[in-house]
């Protein structure tokens, strides 16, 4: 195992959680999680099992679901999955100020995460194991932070002002960075129309950037056969073999 490769992917986490902790968004915005730093025992058990080593593909998301990695700390994260398929299991916190309809309860939540489990289901159905798609393949979310407004209603990131973006996209960018120049990717997997637009801002030579269609329920071409459509991209774009 690559012990240093991991204590710096677990250096550059601990250090975009405290950037990223300080920042200040403005209504609608009334709640934010970093589960970077209430996750934070699941989050590195996940670094140090699943980051070593090159990869052939690394995916990004957007930012964490409520019922994802705002429970498990990591990205995608539906329980069953990160519980039953990868092994993890740790104790998470709660953050400062909780939104009553978002309640953090770690791995006791019983709701689902529809985009981690489309995605997850996948990775399991095609490699079997997690060790065997760990093996050549990671995933990260761009942002860590959850942000909700008054109701509850999850707020993405490409909704926030752009002032108030300008701080939070430059350390993630950075952050996205470390990932890259560790795990050596030959591709990088966008997962929705976000992620790209990210990738694209710094995105090194000799790596090839691709895009895979959002897993989210809330988009009517995810709910048709996403792991479909998803599986026929990578193919086409060399990521996956036949």
């Amino acid at each position: 195992m690559d012990y240093m490769n991991v204590a710096t992917l677990i250096s550059a986490g601990r250090k975009l959680s405290g950037q990223v902790g300080k920042l200040k968004f403005s209504p609608p915005v009334t709640h934010v999680y970093n589960p970077l730093d209430y996750a934070r025992a699941p989050y590195e058990s996940y670094l140090t099992q699943f980051a070593p080593g090159k990869k052939r593909a690394v995916f990004l998301g957007m930012n964490p679901g409520p019922w994802g990695m705002a429970q498990t700390g990591i990205p995608f994260g539906e329980i069953p999955a990160v519980r039953d398929w990868m092994g993890i299991c740790e104790t998470v916190g709660k953050p400062p100020v909780e939104h009553p309809k978002r309640a953090v309860q770690g791995f006791t939540c019983e709701k689902s995460e529809v985009s981690g489990r489309r995605l997850w289901g996948l990775f399991k159905e095609r490699y079997g194991t997690a060790a065997d798609f760990f093996r050549e393949h990671f995933v990260l979310n761009y942002c860590p932070l959850v942000f909700m407004g008054e109701t509850g209603a999850n707020i993405t990131p490409d909704k926030l002002p752009v002032p108030e973006t300008e701080e939070l996209f430059s350390d993630c960018d950075e952050h996205l960075k470390v990932f890259i120049r560790v795990l050596e990717p030959e591709f990088l997997v966008a997962v929705g129309n976000f992620a790209e637009g990210r990738l694209k801002q710094i995105v090194p030579d000799g790596v090839r950037l691709t895009r895979v269609l959002h897993p989210s329920p809330a988009s009517p071409a995810a709910n048709r056969d996403w792991a479909g459509t998803a599986t026929r991209q990578l193919l086409a774009a060399g990521v996956w073999r036949s």
